[in-house]
């Protein structure tokens, strides 16, 4: 199984445009988003996606949780207050936006740990757990902005930057 791994969209509509063409053209089985969508109407150019998506919500979302809650009800996308917990292809997956809400959540059973936040690529192992961040998705400057897939089976990540 491969996933998709966005984060901090800030409503970057162009930018949320192509990451639906990348993960479209990746042929990913799932998507999480690790949070801050920040309005409704990315999810409404998100809802072109193939894979279904799940997520959190990150700090810039705070304000217009509600308007995203209808948004990804009427999408068909789960996404929670973080942490979000879940098993996917035999891997137990904790998914928050800050990385400072690890604290005292990450532990031995998580085979991944997904974050957004710093707007920067982490690809690290902390004792047996992946700790993964695509990086910056929503920037300005092209070529540095970046998505990531990973394949649950191997571990393998690999960056697409756009």
């Amino acid at each position: 199984m491969r996933i998709g791994v966005i984060s901090d969209t800030h409503n970057n509509l162009k930018n949320v445009a192509r990451i639906v063409d990348l993960m479209n053209d990746s042929d990913v089985d799932a998507i999480v988003h690790t949070g801050d969508i920040t309005q409704a109407k990315t999810l409404d150019v998100l809802s072109n996606l193939t894979a279904p998506m799940v997520g959190v919500f990150g700090n810039n979302d705070v304000g217009e949780k509600e308007s995203l809650e209808r948004a990804m009800l009427a999408h068909g996308f789960d996404f929670r207050d973080p942490p979000f917990e879940f098993t996917w292809h035999n891997r137990r997956i904790i998914v928050v936006h800050d990385p400072l809400e690890f604290d005292g959540q990450l532990n031995a059973s998580h085979d991944i740990a997904l974050h957004g936040h710093t707007h920067r690529h982490r690809f690290e192992h902390i004792d047996q757990t992946l700790v993964f961040n695509p990086g910056e998705c929503a920037g300005m400057i092209a070529g540095l902005n970046a998505v990531g897939i990973l394949d649950l089976e191997t571990l393998a990540s690999d960056l697409l930057r756009f």
